[in-house]
């Protein structure tokens, strides 16, 4: 399967930026200047600034280019939302295959979690996502319908979802998980290539964009053979704060 082209172009700066080629406090290259020298349009390129801008390594100001960051945190908000990019992150070779991107009215559960009427148009997408060819994960999204409707514009079976949709300008600024255990239903067991009620990790989450206002709702189910959760607390040097939590994808 050929890799997209915002994706090569992503590798590409990547790479740049941690050899050295481009260095911490740089400029990267205008826009025009990046289509002409991959041959690609400016939505390419912009969905490939927005692969590495999210993985933490370049920062961007309205109406200035993009200056490279000193290195990126151990794990981002973004790595852990896109499961792309973390795959790409750890050597493994991430992978899709859409069952379905439809528009149609909120289920109850949805609706809750984004502040809509039950009813009310939201686009829905199923994924199974892959980890070296093998099924890992099966993702189900509910998006706002103003975001979710720029997906009809998107192949889905390309790449990440969330790079796509944040070079387009959706504002997916932060993530709240919750991560518990459900039996897989049959539709789970089908995708996954398990038993119906087998075990699996389910992982809720709502993210919401910097006014707080919410853009997805998201239950994604992980064969734990496959995918597991490591928590690491640290103490900050402060004794009023009770701890900073990361939560680490780990892939067996």
């Amino acid at each position: 399967m050929a890799v997209p082209l915002h994706t090569r172009v992503a590798d590409v700066l990547r790479n740049e930026i941690l050899d050295g080629t481009l260095p911490v406090g740089s400029a990267l290259p205008s826009e025009s200047s990046l289509c002409a020298r991959f041959e690609a349009s400016r939505g390419t390129v912009r969905a490939a600034l927005a692969t590495v801008r999210h993985e933490g390594l370049i920062s961007v100001s309205r109406g200035r280019p993009p200056i490279v960051r000193e290195a990126a945190v151990a794990q981002p908000f973004e790595t852990f939302m896109s499961f792309t990019t973390w795959a790409n992150n750890i050597g493994r070779v991430p992978g899709q295959r859409t069952i379905e991107v439809a528009r149609r009215g909120a289920s109850a559960v949805a609706a809750a979690s984004l502040g809509v009427e039950e009813g009310e148009p939201v686009v829905d997408v199923l994924r199974l996502r892959t980890l070296d060819g093998t099924p890992a994960m099966l993702e189900r999204s509910s998006f706002i319908e103003p975001v979710g409707r720029m997906l009809f514009d998107f192949d889905p079976d390309s790449g990440s979802i969330y790079a796509y949709l944040l070079g387009r300008g959706a504002d997916l600024f932060e993530g709240r998980h919750t991560i518990d255990a459900v039996a897989a239903s049959d539709v789970d067991a089908a995708q996954l290539d398990i038993d119906p009620g087998a075990p699996l990790l389910r992982e809720r989450r709502r993210a919401v964009d910097h006014a707080g206002k919410p853009i997805e709702y998201a239950d994604d189910r992980y064969r734990p053979d496959k995918v597991t959760f490591t928590i690491d607390n640290t103490q900050p040097a402060s004794t009023r704060a009770i701890g900073d939590m990361r939560i680490v994808k780990e892939s067996s």
